[in-house]
């Protein structure tokens, strides 16, 4: 069987989908990944990968729909407000993938395409082709709607090549929160790139250890903006707090105290398995890698779907949530300290543990290419 894989160019909708094809992979399927620039991120992950789109990157295509700066930061508006402005810019960053995704797919013969909910192309050419697709969910939002969202907003693809609209497809959840109703439950195993893990990260700390991370997207376009009051916070906080922000520039945040220092990039699933908590900005793979962990978590929602994930952690009670400028010294006390917020941090991680392996849902997959 050939599986093509494709999402937009960026880790949180490339990475989900990693450990799936790696389970197809290891049962002895082909497989591929189509995708625009840039594909650095992706190069890792150790599959042939066929370029696709006008040579453009995701940024660049999301400058032209906004016609000028992209806003992350979204305060003010309403979670919908965000999903159906994001379901507009990832439409139009879908448009130059389409005759290079059908190409592909027709060229390579593939059985079955496995998309991310935000890559409007792949849906349309699973329905020219007559295959089966999937949506690999990567978190809390349910991508059948989505996909339905974004559809909405490729009407004029659709009818240029015949079609009404895209065939039903079946989602396939990642993690024990939110996703389909009526997706396929899957284990999430995290998948966060490679890189040099420095050995101190291989020994227990010598105490409580935060990390702190603001996700690939939201410290390039924003910068450190988010945890300038938690660095001064944390100066109080006897544990130590690490600043797992890549690349960047650590200068708003001043002096740092004596108990924080950044790090270069680690893959986050190897930093967090000798942290006691994680603090971050909401975005799916961090929050599911830190639930994978069984760690408790400190939110601070920005934008993108990081309202609706706090939502769901907080309630589940193994996380909190605050808004940047609201952090102080006793939430972060609370945060590494309080027995509840751990007791239900492990119960998530035991409810994650429980759900099908990617591995186990190999012959789920196989069985919609044969019938």
């Amino acid at each position: 069987m050939r599986i093509l894989f494709t999402g937009p160019a960026a880790a949180g909708h490339l990475f989900p989908m990693v450990p799936t094809a790696q389970a197809l992979r290891a049962a002895g399927h082909e497989v591929l990944f189509a995708c625009g620039q840039p594909l650095d991120q992706l190069r890792s992950a150790g599959f042939p990968i066929v370029e696709i789109g006008d040579g453009r990157g995701l940024r660049e295509l999301f400058e032209e729909r906004l016609e000028g700066k992209i806003e992350y930061v979204a305060p003010n508006r309403s979670q919908d407000e965000i999903f159906d402005m994001a379901a507009s810019i990832f439409a139009h960053a879908s448009r130059p993938s389409v005759d290079g995704l059908l190409a592909a797919a027709t060229d390579w013969g593939a059985d079955l395409i496995v998309h991310d909910s935000f890559q409007a192309a792949g849906p349309l050419v699973a329905t020219l082709l007559k295959i089966p697709s999937v949506i690999n969910n990567f978190g809390v939002s349910a991508g059948l709607p989505m996909g339905d969202l974004i559809a909405s907003h490729f009407t004029d693809v659709y009818e240029r090549h015949g079609l009404s609209g895209p065939a039903p497809s079946t989602a396939l959840n990642v993690g024990p929160l939110g996703g389909d109703p009526d997706g396929l439950p899957m284990r999430y195993v995290p998948y966060n790139g490679g890189g040099i893990v420095p050995t101190e990260f291989l020994r227990p700390a010598d105490r409580p250890r935060a990390v702190v991370t603001l996700g690939t997207v939201l410290a390039e376009l924003d910068g450190v903006r988010a945890v300038v009051r938690l660095v001064e916070a944390a100066a109080e906080v006897d544990a130590e707090f690490l600043l797992a922000v890549g690349g960047a520039d650590l200068a708003p945040l001043g002096t740092l105290p004596a108990n924080v220092r950044g790090l270069p990039w680690v893959p986050l699933n190897e930093l967090l398995g000798r942290a006691d908590v994680l603090i971050h900005h909401g975005g799916s793979g961090t929050m599911l890698t830190a639930l994978q962990a069984g760690l408790p978590q400190l939110l601070l929602p920005q934008g993108a779907d990081h309202f609706i994930n706090s939502d769901a952690i907080t309630a589940s009670g193994a996380a909190l949530s605050s808004a940047s400028d609201a952090v102080d010294t006793p939430l972060l006390d609370r945060l590494l300290t309080d027995p509840g917020l751990r007791d239900a941090a492990r119960r998530l991680r035991s409810e994650n543990d429980a759900l099908p392996a990617p591995t186990a849902l190999v012959p789920t997959l196989e069985a919609l290419v044969t019938r």
